[in-house]
């Protein structure tokens, strides 16, 4: 798939110590996924947002490579440098929001790859949009946001239109498609999974809304 399979993301090591400019760099390629949604008053944000979650850990990560090597390491050593009010900084705070954003993401497209629809209307993405939504952000946004996600399900695009905008505009067989979801999904998926991991160890999530 031309947008979600242009950028491979490194194998998670059994270890789970994700390397931090790899990761960035295979990450910067998915704000875009988000254009493909339409509905720019809802998703332009949600882009904007993950973009420079994105630009935040780099410029931390620029300015110590070899002590912020790891996701791991970005974590320890702000803990250490912002004392009591870390986890609601640096480039702590900014994976965690990235990383809600990532899960929408890929819980959206797994729902879609599942073969979860609504059977009156197959073509529609709405029931897909809607678990992603209250698995990896609805509890943490306020009632104003809520109430406009929830109403922007309505102006989604067709699965097929979605399928095709993630191809570049080529015409490719769904089945086609969902595999090429499905081997993204199986890079990503252990990576994010990490991720959420490492935040419940080091107690850094946080349940503010925003």
């Amino acid at each position: 798939m031309a947008l979600l399979l242009e950028h491979e993301f490194k194998p998670l090591p059994a270890d789970k110590q994700i390397e931090t400019l790899p990761f960035l760099e295979a990450v910067a390629h998915l704000p875009p996924f988000f254009d493909c949604l339409g509905t720019p008053i809802v998703y332009s944000p949600v882009k904007a947002d993950l973009t420079g979650n994105i630009k935040k850990i780099r410029a931390v990560y620029d300015s110590n490579p070899t002590k912020f090597k790891t996701l791991q390491n970005i974590l320890e050593v702000e803990k250490e440098l912002h004392g009591p009010a870390w986890p609601k900084t640096g480039a702590t705070l900014a994976l965690m929001w990235l990383k809600r954003g990532l899960k929408f993401m890929l819980v959206l497209l797994q729902s879609i790859s599942d073969g979860e629809r609504d059977e009156e209307h197959p073509n529609l993405i709405r029931v897909n949009a809607m678990k992603a939504y209250e698995i990896a952000l609805k509890k943490y946004h306020g009632w104003m946001l809520q109430k406009l996600f929830t109403g922007s399900v309505y102006a989604l695009p067709y699965k097929s239109d979605l399928l095709k905008a993630l191809e570049k505009g080529r015409e490719v067989k769904e089945e086609e498609s969902i595999e090429k979801i499905h081997q993204f999904l199986t890079r990503v998926t252990p990576i994010l999974d990490a991720i959420y991991e490492m935040y419940t160890k080091m107690n850094a999530e946080l349940s503010y809304k925003a």
